[in-house]
């Protein structure tokens, strides 16, 4: 079999689940290409190190210019903030690298554009890591669309809810900090609906939206007595028109309490409905018109015909939120084998970044933008 060396940068959170996703998918599904877990760098080297003896990278290191000049690796996966992401996957193209990449692709439209005109320069494979397209439940969400068992598609709701920044004495952290993220519950949370969206139903052509800080100022994470500036969004909505004439509504909070991690939408269709919940992921509930006898009712998507899931376990022994990853991982790897580009690929990553875009243009304009 085919191997290929790994090299990723960043190992916090996306790092973390990243990693499991190259350690776990050869383990258990039939992959063309081995990937070998070969070097992961951070600027922290104590950190980094500790990093890669607990998730089962060969090396550490501290330079990602180097890493990616090394003539051994072969793919690039990026987990760093938003501010990087641009200069990596430009240096990583030039070299020739295949290029996994965390969402949103950038943190500007500008940055995005640039980083597709890389790629396809280069001629390198490129994906961007939207996971949630690969929950088996929204998998199935899709073929049941695309077969057309929901008839015409009138409404999207998107809403992803999450509340770890309510407390005022939550430190600014740099997911609070534009240069760095971008934008706030835009950017992080937001651009997940809006990859399902465009998943699903199709692409977005306008929009009207607001956007809110609550918390204007907050601790420095290394000097709890000094206050800093929040420049980013605490919540997000938007209006939007698909161009295939559905109308949608996507709502992103890192406010509401009592939400951890609340992705869910609504599709309604001409002949049906269904809605997919996160926190639940295992399920969908689906509507089809059916006369008197109609209801919604629950999949409990674990049967071996379901997307991903015979590589697993039997039915009915669920799977969580780390396999979204492998999934996205295992797709990444066939495409690199059939020479095909795979999706979400960095030109899905533009669309969504001019979607991101156009909301924060209506905002400061008050009116409906184009996308």
């Amino acid at each position: 079999m085919k191997r290929m060396n790994v090299a990723m940068i960043g190992y916090r959170f996306m790092g973390k689940a990243h990693s499991n996703a190259w350690r776990q998918v050869a383990r258990f599904f039939d992959v063309p290409i081995e990937p070998v877990m070969k070097v992961i760098c951070g600027r922290n080297g104590t950190e980094v190190r500790k990093a890669a003896e607990k998730y089962g990278w060969q090396e550490h290191a501290t330079d990602w210019r180097e890493v990616i000049e090394r003539k051994d690796i072969d793919i690039i996966d990026i987990c760093t903030p938003g501010d990087s992401h641009h200069d990596i996957a430009v240096a990583a193209a030039e070299a020739g690298k295949a290029i996994l990449c965390e969402k949103p692709l950038a943190n500007t439209l500008a940055e995005a554009e640039r980083m597709l005109a890389a790629v396809e320069r280069a001629g390198v494979t490129h994906m961007v890591c939207h996971n949630y397209r690969r929950a088996p439940a929204v998998a199935l969400a899709k073929e049941l669309i695309e077969r057309g068992e929901l008839g015409q598609i009138y409404h999207y709701r998107g809403t992803y809810l999450q509340d770890w920044i309510v407390d005022p004495n939550f430190p600014r952290v740099w997911r609070l900090e534009r240069a760095k993220a971008g934008s706030g519950a835009l950017g992080d949370i937001a651009s997940h609906s809006i990859d399902l969206a465009r998943y699903l139903v199709g692409e977005i052509t306008e929009v009207a939206s607001l956007l809110e800080t609550f918390i204007k100022e907050r601790p420095s994470p290394d000097d709890p007595t000094k206050r800093l500036p929040v420049d980013v969004d605490d919540a997000a909505l938007a209006l939007c028109r698909f161009e295939n004439g559905a109308i949608g509504t996507i709502e992103a909070s890192r406010f509401a309490t009592g939400r951890k991690n609340y992705n869910r939408f609504e599709i309604n269709g001409s002949r049906g409905s269904l809605v997919f919940n996160l926190e639940r992921m295992n399920e969908l509930e689906l509507y089809i018109e059916e006369g008197s006898n109609s209801g919604f009712r629950q999949v409990i998507v674990t049967e071996p015909d379901h997307p991903y899931i015979a590589a697993w376990f039997p039915p009915g022994h669920i799977i969580g939120y780390e396999h979204t990853f492998t999934h996205t991982v295992l797709d990444f790897l066939k495409a690199i084998d059939e020479g095909r580009l795979p999706q979400p690929n960095f030109r899905d990553g533009l669309r969504n970044q001019r979607v991101l875009a156009a909301i924060e243009r209506a905002h400061a304009s008050r009116v409906w933008e184009r996308v």
